[in-house]
């Protein structure tokens, strides 16, 4: 046998195994794996344009929107000026009447026997008056004679003995302190007792 006898007999066989296989499944139909290439290629296109579209949806509500937020943005700081400017025309308006009070007081006949004590009376209601309208505000005045002695809340002028008021206890008022709503606005200037002491 030559050497090329194997190799022919394996062609052979193999061109019969393929006769065999053509005849066994002629009847068959061939059933398609894949979609065509024309088909798959429309298919990614409009996918491809759906998702520009959407992309573009998207884009123009964004934008939309952050127009309205700048917009938001500048009617909030408006708003916030204008509080700002106005923001002590009720504090004022509420100060008028005590204005108006300490006027007529200053407008009554100085040449009467009890124009002293009319004006001391007049300058008393103004003085309860003005005070009423601060404290809608939230002012406060401190009662601080007798009070335990805080720094947080007292600045000392000075101490002194006393027989009548403990050590660290406010003695005098030399100005009063104030609180709005709860916060210190301005210390009490006070004198601090050292107490019955005879050195």
């Amino acid at each position: 046998m030559s050497p090329t006898a194997p190799l022919a007999l394996n062609l052979f066989f193999r061109g019969e195994l393929v006769k065999e296989h053509k005849e066994t499944h002629k009847d068959k139909p061939v059933e398609a794996t894949e979609a065509p290439a024309s088909e798959g290629i429309d298919n990614q296109a409009a996918e491809l344009e759906k998702a520009r579209a959407e992309a573009v949806e998207a884009h123009d509500k964004l934008l939309r929107m952050a127009a309205e937020f700048e917009n938001q943005k500048k009617r909030l700081q408006r708003d916030k000026e204008m509080a700002l400017k106005f923001a002590e025309e009720q504090l004022l308006r509420e100060l008028l009447p005590s204005l108006d009070n300490l006027e007529r007081a200053l407008s009554q006949d100085r040449s009467g026997e009890d124009f002293s004590a009319k004006l001391v009376e007049g300058v008393e209601m103004t003085w309860r008056g003005l005070l009423n309208t601060l404290g809608k505000f939230g002012l406060t005045p401190m009662q601080v004679v007798g009070e335990p002695f805080d720094p947080n809340f007292h600045e000392a002028l000075a101490m002194e003995a006393s027989s009548l008021v403990p050590e660290q206890r406010i003695l005098q008022e030399y100005e009063k302190g104030y609180l709005l709503k709860d916060r210190l606005l301005r210390a009490a200037k006070v004198v601090v007792s050292k107490g019955d002491c005879c050195d």
